[in-house]
């Protein structure tokens, strides 16, 4: 909040914010439907698909992780003991190989070291700040993957933001235009309930795929509009 606002200003300011974003997660579910947790994925699995997942598309990290198992199965013993030049290749698709590679090896030996096994189900047992901070120290783990991992494996308390999120967010104001994903996922958590966390984040990616898209989003078709400041401040957004 600014800090030249009066108390009952910041407030005022706050409770607004917080009725636009229910009104973001209301709104979405009657558009989209109520995406609903069906069970967790393997934290393992999660967290090195979403190692590859950096900095290309789905189809390309999905490939990546295809070829890494196709070539050890799901022997992460086998991943961690690899010759490097191996796991370059079987994840070469997903780019940064050269990085991603070494990381998913130093990652693996973290987990080998810390649990004894490739398990990290313990993770779901703590508060979610606590497990986020066990993940990004682990190689090539930040907020967002370790976000991931606690909201699709343990429907935890973690808001994981990606590009149509960041996009969506800053559009409706519940982030400044400038806001970076980690200051909008802190955002989001406080302003929503952790109940709310994986249908909202699910229909906003929905939402950025189908109606709000980066380039020419289709602000007519969006039922998020009357809230919108992008939608209402076109000449601003244009500066």
């Amino acid at each position: 909040m600014d800090s030249m606002m009066t108390t009952d200003e910041a407030s005022a300011a706050s409770s607004a914010l917080q009725k636009k974003a229910q009104f973001i997660y209301a709104t979405l579910i009657e558009h989209f439907g109520k995406p609903i947790f069906q069970g967790g994925d393997d934290p393992v699995h999660q967290l090195i698909s979403t190692i590859l997942s950096a900095n290309t598309n789905d189809v390309n990290s999905d490939r990546a992780f295809e070829q890494l198992r196709q070539a050890f199965g799901d022997d992460w013993e086998a991943v961690r003991t690899a010759p490097l030049d191996a796991i370059k290749a079987a994840v070469r698709p997903a780019g940064m190989y050269n990085q991603k590679a070494p990381a998913i090896v130093a990652t693996l030996e973290r987990i080998k070291h810390d649990r004894g096994v490739y398990n990290l189900d313990h993770l779901a047992l703590l508060p979610v700040q606590e497990a986020r901070t066990y993940l990004t120290a682990l190689p090539g783990v930040g907020f967002k993957t370790a976000s991931i991992v606690m909201l699709f494996c343990f429907n935890g308390a973690a808001f994981p933001v990606d590009t149509h999120i960041q996009r969506i967010s800053q559009r409706t104001g519940v982030s400044p235009r400038r806001a970076n994903p980690d200051k909008i996922m802190r955002i989001w958590e406080g302003l929503l309930p952790p109940a709310t966390f994986y249908a909202l984040h699910i229909n906003l990616i929905r939402h950025g795929r189908r109606i709000c898209h980066a380039q020419t989003p289709r602000c007519d078709l969006c039922p998020l509009q009357s809230i919108c400041d992008y939608r209402q401040q076109a000449g601003e957004w244009a500066t």
